[in-house]
């Protein structure tokens, strides 16, 4: 036949759209054209098939062939379409047979010598090909990965000979076996390293059970980022979805996906010189940037006021809305960003206000252009804010507390809680909406009285009401109560004062 056609997948974000690769070999000039929207990377797939067919003992037809990539109105990117190409002008020049090819998926870029190199997004192939009930051929440094997606066909090759034996029905491609990819538990820190900090390890243990943005303020050396850094061995497990999505993302970006992480929180954790676009995403081929690489993950922005104030905004909406959406010229690609905001910051610019030490000599001006860094809408949503002291003597005496719990306690308890809220609502309490807020965090006549006052003499927004409420919600879950009780409330609207605080003096006149 001198028409033939193989299937393949593009990438779209996170997505992976079928493409159909036909291929056309009629008489005249000899030529090879690809339409179809290719981009640079896609052109040159030519010489590597060329080479690939040539040396490999096959003939390369010296007739005019047309490669079609349809639809035509999407972008092709990458060398994922060379073997699907390759296969497609032996089926169509007749060394190869065409039977039971539509039955399969073929991804992978070529060498010169016929070998198979790894692409990059395998995962959101496996995804979506599974609804096609078709089997994928794909190389086989790819096939671990496309494995974690549960029942799909992968056929791994090393080489364009096994693939071409395999459709021959010569040899046929073993089917890679799904792997059986546990979470990762074992972590080389622990919460009990730290001394003393009861607070705020009972803030992150708040923030890890309900998924809260929390922001912790104190001087240099008092244990922020060691906070920050052990929240990870404290966070409940991801769920398979959860885990898909993100491995998804992971796959697509420059630094790929490993299953050593599978079901592992991350936690992302940009230098304060990081540009809007690092963190949101971008470029001529959008990628995703640092708030989609910490989707069901962490994001921990230490030296907070330090960030460029138009960066920091660019987080306002993905922090409400759970997504970011890059639009160019050409398309717009849409990533999850369901990440939990951890940040730290010094009081002041030199870092020792309110120090016992009593080191600050920093004016009121400078203060109030650095906590001006940070806006009163971003400060909003934030559900929790803590004072971070320094406690040199327990390092100087070298004490630890044998009372002090270590992280897979901790964890046992979030996990409980985690698992309360899923089976409640579906959802962890800081993604509660609206009305599983007025269904899921009912209050007292007692405690609507507190959070009223509370809501005068603070100045709350609708939005920080909403956010007290569902800290409250998670408070209880850690206690195992049904209700929202005084104290779980009391508790919640403790660490929102901090906030109000800022607000307050960013409003008035220092």
């Amino acid at each position: 036949m001198s028409v033939a056609i193989i299937y393949s997948r593009a990438q779209d974000g996170i997505n992976a759209p079928l493409v159909t690769v036909e291929v056309h070999l009629s008489r005249g000039l000899p030529g090879f054209s690809i339409v179809g929207l290719p981009e640079t990377t896609v052109k040159e797939s030519k010489e590597r098939v060329r080479s690939a067919i040539l040396n490999n003992q096959f003939e390369f037809p010296l007739s005019r062939i047309t490669i079609n990539l349809a639809p035509a109105d999407l972008p092709k990117e990458g060398g994922r379409f060379d073997l699907p190409i390759a296969l497609g002008i032996l089926i169509a020049s007749g060394q190869i047979p065409e039977k039971g090819i539509e039955h399969h998926e073929a991804i992978g870029e070529l060498s010169l010598t016929g070998d198979l190199r790894p692409i990059t997004g395998v995962l959101p192939v496996s995804m979506a090909m599974k609804k096609s009930q078709r089997s994928l051929i794909l190389p086989m440094t790819n096939a671990d990965e496309a494995a974690l997606v549960e029942d799909t066909i992968c056929l791994p090759a090393t080489h364009l000979l096994e693939v071409c034996a395999h459709i021959s029905g010569t040899k046929l491609i073993e089917v890679h076996q799904t792997k059986q990819t546990t979470a990762t538990t074992q972590y080389n820190t622990d919460l009990d390293d730290i001394y003393g900090h009861k607070h705020a390890k009972r803030a992150l243990e708040i923030a890890a059970a309900g998924g809260h943005n929390l922001l912790m303020v104190g001087p240099p050396g008092s244990g922020k980022t060691m906070l920050a850094e052990r929240i990870p061995t404290i966070m409940p497990p991801m769920t398979d979805e959860q885990a898909l999505e993100s491995a998804a993302i992971a796959s697509i970006s420059l630094q790929g996906f490993s299953s050593r992480f599978w079901k592992q929180r991350i936690i992302r954790s940009p230098h304060h010189s990081a540009s809007g676009v690092a963190l949101v995403g971008g470029g001529s081929h959008p990628k995703p940037g640092e708030i989609s690489l910490a989707h069901n993950g962490i994001l921990f922005l230490d030296e907070l006021p330090e960030f460029d104030r138009k960066v920091l905004e660019v987080l306002r909406e993905p922090l409400e809305s759970g997504r970011i959406i890059i639009s160019r010229a050409a398309k717009q690609v849409e990533y999850p960003a369901n990440f939990q905001l951890i940040a730290a910051m010094n009081p002041c610019p030199c870092g020792y206000l309110g120090d016992k030490s009593s080191r600050c000599r920093c004016t009121v001006e400078q203060i109030n252009r650095y906590q001006h860094k940070i806006s009163g809408p971003l400060m909003d949503r934030l559900d929790m804010v803590i004072e971070v002291h320094s406690i040199p003597s327990a390092i100087i005496n070298q004490t630890k507390d044998d009372k002090a719990e270590n992280s897979s306690i901790v964890r046992e308890r979030v996990i409980q809680a985690f698992n309360k809220q899923l089976d409640r609502s579906g959802v962890v309490n800081s993604d509660l909406k609206t009305a599983d807020i007025e269904k899921h965090c009912k209050l007292s006549d007692i405690d609507k009285t507190l959070l009223q006052t509370a809501t005068i003499k603070m100045g709350l927004s609708g939005r920080a009401i909403h956010r007290i409420m569902k800290v409250a919600r998670t408070i209880a879950d850690l206690s195992n109560n049904e209700k929202i009780l005084t104290q779980h409330l009391s508790e919640a609207i403790s660490y929102r004062q901090k906030i109000n605080e800022h607000q307050r003096m960013m409003s008035s006149e220092i």
